[in-house]
């Protein structure tokens, strides 16, 4: 094989990014503390915070994290090619429309594991691409009557506040395919003088018969490929399976001058050139949907390590789709919803919980019964921890004392249990997300029932909870900036699904306290029953009656009978 590109090792330079979580000053927060170096115990061992002598917390040490790899076809313990460091590269979004939420799906899964990445200790370099040049941005370009490149650039703007409404943190680095042509026409010059490729009529194609190994990702066959299936049929191919990687340019479309005469790359090589560009050839993650497996990753591998030898990307990652009555959501069937379709009428993050609540890899039914059900759910963890907040702000910090109760204890030992063996075991944050019920119920005994406000050390207590809790909240992208503002939040996005005003809320409220008064109960009933239909709850206490978001009463039916 002839010499390698020239850029072989990453062109730039980025920095890899680090997190260390601060969760204030408070003597319990060295059981947070990621390690940078992680010491790997068996997987039957099950790590765990602990309370050492004196009541301080003990620094845990972390279970292995275990991958599913698609490459392999199996689980397999993660090692990253240089200690402490990781670099991962996920393909983005072709940016000619808004994202639905399949993609929502994608970007929320490798936000997690960057997050959890970051949370062992690792400084990890995250690189996210955008296509911005491609047959169907020009397709769409035309119908609006708008330059390609314009368009996808906006698009890409609008992905970007999709991704912070779902708090997925920014990448390390964005390239842009209209960025990178002289990194991706130097890799299609070397793939030819290697021999992989040949040219007809100013296309470039790949032949995929020079490289045994195609195939090896998604485990198809050659003769698997036949024309017309995935491939588009042309006689001038030497075999139906090979794909372009310059297409000659078409009058109207942009276009790029190449040895090859003026034209455009194919949509496969670009993410090989950026990949290469910015991680160099050998990298721990390449991560996608599903529907990336063939022919895209395949088709990646086959490029660059037809121009070098020594390339390798240890774990090939894939999520499981978005369904809309079993059937894949995308653009091209016309099913799919966008994101900001979605979160018109429901929270972000209740959109976030309703993806992570399946393991990445299973495929996910899009429901409103189960969209509901999330926003119901999100709405309590946030009540609770806003209570807890409030009862803490009432006490001073300084004034805590080191200790707190054995049960408290268990509970944070065997929940951090769950959360770190759960994560490590290829993210299974739907684990952590039941998990989540022990310490809240715990929280709101100890705020709200009799027992619980005697308890000794309860305030302690709540100050644990509520720092173990922001915590692996913060790991899963959860974490608001502020409980209260995220509550009103919900509280308005119920409020828009009910078709109601808050002051028409109050106002029914008000109809109903009279109506009690003057022992008007059925009347009163009534009024209950109307708003808890369209999701308002109202709820009695000696200091009068409130309302908050919930499942409709027909949606809540409806889970009846799906369970």
């Amino acid at each position: 094989m002839s010499t390698l590109l020239k850029f072989y090792r990453p062109l730039f330079s980025i920095p890899y990014s680090t997190r260390t979580v601060q969760l204030g000053t408070h003597r319990f927060h060295c059981l947070f503390k990621p390690k940078r170096r992680i010491r790997c115990v068996s997987t039957s061992s099950h790590s765990q915070p602990s309370i050492g002598i004196g009541g301080k917390w003990e620094s845990p040490e972390f279970s292995e994290l275990w991958l599913q790899n698609t490459i392999s076809r199996k689980k397999e313990v993660f090692r990253p090619k240089t200690e402490g460091k990781v670099g991962m590269y996920v393909c983005g979004v072709t940016a000619y429309d808004l994202s639905h939420i399949g993609h929502a799906r994608v970007y929320v899964t490798f936000d997690v594991l960057y997050r959890y990445l970051r949370h062992l200790g690792y400084q990890v370099t995250y690189v996210r691409n955008f296509t911005d040049v491609d047959d169907k941005i020009i397709s769409r370009a035309k119908e609006l009557g708008e330059d390609p490149i314009s368009l996808s650039r906006r698009y890409c703007e609008e992905f970007n506040r999709d991704m912070v409404y779902l708090h997925c943190l920014p990448p390390s680095a964005e390239p842009r395919v209209s960025d990178h042509m002289p990194q991706i026409l130097d890799m299609i010059k070397q793939i030819i003088e290697n021999g992989y490729a040949y040219i007809v009529d100013g296309d470039v194609y790949f032949s995929v018969e020079k490289f045994p190994d195609y195939g090896r990702l998604s485990g198809r066959k050659l003769e698997d490929n036949r024309a017309g299936e995935r491939v588009a049929v042309d006689s001038r191919k030497k075999h139906p399976a090979d794909f372009a990687l310059w297409k000659t340019a078409k009058e109207g479309e942009p276009f790029w001058d190449s040895p090859w005469g003026p034209g455009r790359p194919g949509w496969h090589i670009e993410c090989s050139a950026m990949s290469a560009a910015y991680l160099g050839y050998s990298f721990d993650i390449h991560g996608g949907g599903m529907d990336l497996v063939f022919p895209h990753h395949e088709n990646e591998i086959a490029q660059s390590c037809a121009v070098c030898n020594h390339s390798n990307i240890s774990y090939w990652i894939h999520n499981g789709f978005v369904t809309v009555d079993s059937e894949k959501m995308s653009k091209s069937l016309g099913n799919f919803f966008t994101i900001r379709q979605v979160i018109d009428l429901y929270h972000p993050l209740a959109l976030r919980l309703f993806l992570l609540g399946t393991h990445y890899q299973s495929p996910i039914n899009y429901a409103d019964v189960l969209l509901e059900s999330a926003s119901d759910r999100i709405f309590y963890i946030y009540q609770t921890l806003h209570d807890c907040e409030s009862a803490l702000s009432q006490r001073d910090v300084v004034t805590l004392k080191d200790t707190i109760p054995p049960d408290t204890v268990n509970i944070i030992n065997n929940f951090y249990n769950v959360f770190v063996t759960s994560m490590s075991d290829d993210l299974h944050t739907p684990v952590v997300l039941a998990a989540l019920s022990d310490p809240l119920k715990t929280i709101n005994d100890l705020l709200h029932t009799r027992k619980g406000k005697k308890q000794e050390l309860r305030i302690e207590s709540l100050a644990a909870f509520g720092k173990i809790l922001g915590n692996v909240l913060s790991t899963l992208g959860l974490m608001p900036e502020s409980y209260s503002e995220i509550l009103q939040q919900l509280r308005d996005k119920a409020l828009k699904r009910a078709k109601l005003t808050e002051d028409q809320v109050l106002q029914k409220i008000d109809e109903r306290t009279a109506a009690r008064k003057n022992k008007e109960y059925e009347r009163s009933d009534i009024i209950r029953k109307d708003l808890a239909a369209v999701g308002i709850a109202l709820m009695d206490s000696p200091d009068g009656t409130t309302w908050r978001p919930a499942v409709p009463l027909a949606i809540q039916e409806q889970q009846v009978s799906i369970t």
